[in-house]
């Protein structure tokens, strides 16, 4: 969903009878035609700006458009700026991993949660390790309980083809 720009009506463009004006400092200044307030806003420097057309009256206001539309884009760039994507980050392993290779695989996915990101883990099984698949819901019990304190399991351990995997999120700030 797709929020639409605010498009303002600017000076000559406001044709309404009358209007309610607001001053640069947020003071009211009456209800008036769109002729006088444009004069007023020309005698200060301003712009006219229309900030509520469903009211009735419509109310406008006087300000520094370009200044106003400069400070907004800063805002939405500031806003851009500290958004976060959540991605989804996979670590494999294998049902034979030893302790070294697993608790390296550990710290990745706990760097990986505290970025804020969420981490698939899965074991592939080759040849006759299919057999075994006991070994690699264990292995990953074992990597979800490890990673308790920081992260949620969203998915337990499920066997799909020759991977099992798991889903790991991190746990909500307080």
């Amino acid at each position: 969903m797709t929020i639409a720009k605010l498009v303002h009506e600017l000076n000559e463009d406001i044709r309404d009878r009358e209007i309610r004006l607001i001053g640069e400092q947020g003071e009211q200044l009456g209800i008036m035609s769109a002729a006088e307030a444009l004069k007023i806003a020309d005698e200060q420097g301003l712009d006219l700006v229309k900030i509520s057309p469903q009211a009735v009256p419509p109310v406008c206001k006087l300000m520094n458009y370009g200044k106003y539309r400069f400070e907004q884009s800063k805002r939405e760039k500031e806003a851009r700026k500290n958004q976060h994507v959540v991605e989804i980050k996979e670590i494999r392993m294998s049902p034979g991993i030893d302790v070294g290779d697993f608790n390296t695989k550990l710290k990745n996915a706990q760097k990986f949660i505290a970025d804020g990101n969420r981490v698939k883990v899965s074991v592939r099984f080759r040849g006759r390790e299919m057999a075994h698949t006991d070994i690699g819901r264990d292995l990953l019990e074992r990597f979800a309980a490890q990673c308790a304190e920081t992260a949620n399991l969203d998915k337990p351990a499920k066997l799909e083809g020759r991977m099992m995997s798991i889903f790991l999120s991190p746990k909500p700030s307080k």
